[in-house]
């Protein structure tokens, strides 16, 4: 047995024993072990592996498939005699324990701290030396040859972390005078991040030191005409000042060289009388402080070398209230202290505060002072007198400040250090963006903590026995906290101080939303209350949109419903939404497919604004809005509809009036009508879903009715079930007899879909009576329709051609093309099943002219698709390949998956027809692809009969028995007994296999 393990992470990922590779195999296996090594010593969950190795598609087995890889990769290790403990099991995954062995990464990241500290104690030489020692065990790109999003992610922050590194150890050469051996290196680190001005920066310093003054301007211009011409942005305020000080050849350029060079001995111990106080106002750091690695790394990007001459690097902390900012600041700020030897300062400036006022400037320069060591009565009166004493004891000190809870940046200007060696650390939750035009801060945005963090913060708060004792409660609880760190503090310590409380019962009491923010807003520690601190400071008629879109139970959503709860244009309505987004109580999810930018709420931040509509608003006020909301999605995806199906087709409508909609709004928005069907998908179920609550029954079934497009050429079975049954159920209430119809008929064709026969009967008989009791004739014929569906799937042609035929005249003289088209297709198809071939090439050709007139909508696909049908099997078999690939195009550009199975299907077995059987497989086993993504036993069987004929034919018997076989399992499930004898007379077939027939595959 060797000694020890050596992983190699900084470039390809290796395993080496007593210096002899270990081969580590499967990209699966690799991907899983450089996680691990990531994380070395920490836990990794299995579902952090699962998305991982499969990036968001994982099969059923993938937590089977990732411990059998834990199990591979232990084997391997104890082959080269390392136990199982090298890999322990940890809920909720797997920790890999580094202890006596070699992880470069954590060896580079131990090198780096101690670089930085010896850098802290003035020591450039030896400083600069343990850099480079890091920077050596870099052999390449992090991991590479191991895929996966989240190793690539880690990747991507390891290879910056390499530039910062770099970066830190050129300036310390820099103070050591090596800067005509540093110009080579700095030139091709430019070359290769043209973006980076911190490197720029050094090579500018470098170049003038050597005497190439000229250099260093046009290494300058250089970068501002890159920044520019890719950012739109001009060089930072560093860049700009060292280009300045180049061009008037400013001594400092050359005597900071000298200055810093010297390595500073340690100070002898000084008497007691002649001890100096440096100031060290922070606050204890944050007990169980977790996660914030990448925040904390922008922060530390404010700890490089600076001059005098330089402002002082600003960290601007920003967030909604409870997301952790103080918390952030003030465990950061005992992180670098030791960068800031002349002290530390902090100040709660109460910028949101519930009874405080914004504390003034003049008060906390005379804090600042005194902490400073200025005696009280040397504290002058003036703020300006304050303010340049403030600066003059600042400068050559490196000292700290930290300014917490800011309101503006007025409140905290006169705060602000002269001196460049000092370093400033703001946090508020508004934008304050002249912080970061006017002084360069670096923006640190916080956000909620990722789940396995969150749930971390509750196991260091919380015996970490009773979180991992029941983790899905767990990871409920820190979903029913937002995620937000002050909920789950509060969260976590009433767990901590009530040990006979289980996870899952303090979960029962914050599920009920009416309760949740009185659970989370007990003793000192108030989640409610900080949200009403960043309230109270709203105009009202941002405060009155913030409770309005509070009220509703969308996800997200787009300007447009802003202005119709206000009754406002749209220019009023974004301006206010992006105010709320200003100060932390909206939040911006990115734009969808249409374009649109998208807003959310979290989900605290909306029952705070739901008990402020309560209390501010009548009721009257809010209904309006709320209706005039509802209406505008019935305008929209009413004219969707229209757009996407060529017409107001196949569709009955209710009495709900329309809310009027811009034509240039409406023109953009449905640009592409399923595009915004997608983007607003889960926003029209949730307003389906509340509206038939709330008993607007004619609201419901009509919404239902104008997003039933969607469902079906997209496939959302459950969608389209789920809003028929809400709605059916609020029509049935009211006695809306119309409405229950046309929802029991689109419940009838969900079970057409899923070929539930039986149950699609029920559905469809009882849709029929109420229609022809309220005498609605178009509605008749679209349950007619779907009858004659169902009657074909059971083999009673006569049947459903009566029904088609009746449905076809009375869809003709109502206008609906559409729906007439469906109905004449489907006569082509009873004629094709009765072998009357010629007759339903006619059928089909009629379908096809009508449907024309629809566009290339999905009717015109599905009409093409049984004229393709009857010429295959009339043999005029190059017009259907024709066909086909016409179908194909116009379902695919909707992606309608179905239609494309069904079109692949289609061109499969007519080129098996032509003799190109190469083809023919490809295009059927792609349908296959296709068909098991999708809930369509009847569809997939029909792919796999399809494969088997085609296998018979090739002298395959054995792979067409099993294709046969799975088809008839698949129909074994539906009811359609022509389906079934299809396959049992094909695998009757098969014993002995028969020469190919003359008729196309699968005709």
């Amino acid at each position: 047995m060797s000694g020890r393990l050596e992983f190699g992470v900084l470039g390809p990922l290796t395993v080496a024993a007593g210096g002899r590779r270990i081969t580590v195999g499967g990209a699966r296996q690799r991907t899983i072990l450089a996680l691990l090594l990531l994380s070395a010593g920490r836990i990794v969950s299995v579902n952090t592996m699962v998305e991982a190795v499969w990036q968001g598609e994982p099969p059923a087995t993938a937590r089977t498939q990732v411990a059998i890889c834990i199990a591979a990769l232990r084997k391997t290790f104890k082959a080269e005699g390392f136990g199982d403990s090298l890999i322990s099991t940890v809920h909720p995954g797997y920790q890999l324990n580094p202890a006596g062995h070699r992880v470069d990464l954590l060896e580079c990241i131990d090198l780096v701290r101690a670089a930085e500290e010896l850098a802290a104690q003035r020591c450039p030489g030896r400083a600069a030396e343990t850099y480079e020692q890091a920077l050596r065990l870099w052999r390449g790109p992090v991991l590479t040859g191991v895929t996966g999003r989240r190793v690539e992610e880690e990747s991507d922050r390891l290879e910056e972390w390499r530039l910062v590194i770099h970066d830190e150890a050129i300036v310390l050469q820099l103070a050591l005078g090596n800067h005509q051996e540093l110009i080579g290196q700095l030139t091709r680190l430019v070359r290769e991040h043209p973006l980076r001005e911190r490197t720029r920066h050094s090579l500018m310093l470098a170049q003038y030191r050597a005497g190439r003054r000229a250099e260093a301007a046009e290494t300058f211009r250089e970068g501002r005409r890159i920044l520019i011409e890719e950012l739109g942005i001009e060089p930072g305020p560093g860049l700009q000042e060292l280009h300045d000080a180049v061009l008037r050849d400013d001594p400092t350029l050359t005597l900071a060289v000298e200055a810093l060079a010297q390595e500073v001995p340690a100070p002898a111990p000084a008497a007691v009388a002649e001890i100096q106080v440096t100031p060290s106002d922070l606050p204890p750091n944050v007990p169980a402080f977790t996660g914030r690695a990448e925040e904390i790394a922008r922060l530390d990007g404010l700890l490089g070398e600076r001059t005098e001459s330089q402002p002082p690097a600003i960290g601007f902390i920003t967030g909604v209230a409870g997301v952790g900012k103080t918390g952030l600041a003030v465990h950061w700020a005992h992180r670098a202290a030791g960068r800031f030897p002349d002290g530390r300062l902090f100040v709660d400036l109460c910028g949101h505060d519930e009874v405080n006022e914004p504390t003034a400037a003049a008060d906390v320069l005379s804090r600042f002072l005194r902490s400073l060591g200025v005696p009280s009565e040397q504290i002058p009166v003036a703020l300006e007198e304050r303010i340049s004493l403030y600066r003059s004891m600042l400068a050559e000190r490196r000292v700290l400040v930290v300014l917490d809870n800011v309101r503006s940046v007025a409140q905290i200007r006169p705060l602000l250090p002269g001196n460049g060696q000092c370093c400033v650390v703001v946090t508020s939750r508004d934008p304050m963006e002249q912080l970061i035009l006017r002084y360069g801060a670096v923006r640190v945005q916080l956000g909620v903590l990722p789940r396995a963090e969150a749930i971390e913060l509750l196991a260091r708060i919380v015996p970490a026995e009773r979180i991992a004792a029941d983790p899905g409660q767990s990871a409920r609880l820190s979903e029913l906290c937002d995620r937000l760190p002050l909920a789950l503090r509060i969260a976590a310590a009433r767990l901590a101080s009530k040990p006979h409380w289980t996870v899952r019962h303090l979960v029962g009491r914050l599920a009920d939303e009416r309760r949740r923010l009185d659970e989370l807003s007990q003793g000192e520690a108030q989640v409610r209350a900080g949200f009403a601190l960043s309230y109270r400071y709203l105009a009202s008629e941002a405060a009155r949109l913030y409770r309005r879109l509070a009220l509703l139970p969308v996800p997200d959503f787009t300007t447009w419903v802003g202005a119709a709860l206000l009754d406002c244009d749209l220019f009023e309505a974004e301006r206010l939404m992006e105010h709320l987004v200003d100060v932390q109580l909206l939040e911006v999810v990115g734009s969808d497919v249409t374009g649109q930018l998208r807003y959310r709420f979290q989900n605290l931040l909306r029952l705070f604004g739901r008990e402020r509509a309560q209390q501010e608003e009548s009721e009257a006020e809010l209904v309006a809005a709320r209706d005039r909301a509802f209406r505008g999605w019935l305008t929209l995806a009413e004219q969707a509809h229209r757009r996407e199906s060529g017409g107001d087709y196949a569709i009955l409508h209710g009495s709900t009036a329309r809310y009027p909609v811009d034509p240039g709004l409406l023109d953009d928005l449905l640009a592409c009508p399923l595009d915004w069907y997608e983007a607003e998908r889960l926003c029209l179920v949730a307003v389906i879903e509340q509206a038939a609550r709330l008993g607007l029954d004619e609201l419901a079934w009509d919404l239902t009715g104008s997003v039933l497009v969607l469902f079906d050429i997209r496939n959302y079975l459950e969608d389209w079930q789920f809003c028929c049954e809400r709605a059916l159920a609020a029509a049935q209430e009211a006695g809306n007899r119309r409405g229950a119809a046309f929802m029991l008929t689109e419940l009838g064709g969900t079970r057409l879909r899923t070929v539930r026969l039986d149950e699609a009967a029920t559905y469809l008989g009882t849709a029929l009576e109420l229609f022809e009791q309220v005498g609605e004739e178009h509605g008749r014929a679209l349950t007619l329709r779907h009858i004659a569906v169902m009657e074909r799937l059971r083999g009673d042609l006569g049947a459903a051609g009566e029904r088609l035929r009746e449905a076809a005249e009375i869809f003709q003289r109502v206008g609906d093309a559409s729906s007439q088209a469906h109905a004449l297709g489907y006569l082509a198809q009873n004629a094709l099943d009765l072998d009357e071939v010629d007759e339903a090439v006619r059928l089909g050709l009629a379908a096809v002219r009508v449907a024309r007139g629809t566009g290339e909508s999905r009717c015109a696909a599905q009409s093409l698709y049984r004229l393709a049908r009857a010429y295959a099997i009339q043999g005029s078999l190059s017009a259907a390949e024709g066909a086909f690939l016409e179908v194909e195009r116009i379902v695919r550009a909707k992606g309608d998956l179905l239609g494309a199975a069904y079109s692949l299907l289609g061109l499969g077995e007519t080129r098996a027809g032509l003799g190109r059987a190469g083809e023919a497989e490809g295009d059927l086993l792609a349908a296959l692809e296709i068909v098991r993504r999708i809930d369509s036993p009847l569809a997939e069987g029909r792919v796999q009969l399809a494969l088997g004929q085609l296998q018979r034919r090739l002298g395959r018997i054995e792979a067409a028995r099993r294709h046969l076989c799975q088809a008839r399992e698949l129909f074994a499930r539906i009811d359609s007994p022509p389906s079934r004898q299809r396959v049992e007379q094909a695998l009757a077939e098969l014993e002995p296999a028969r020469p190919a027939a003359d008729r196309p595959v699968g005709a």
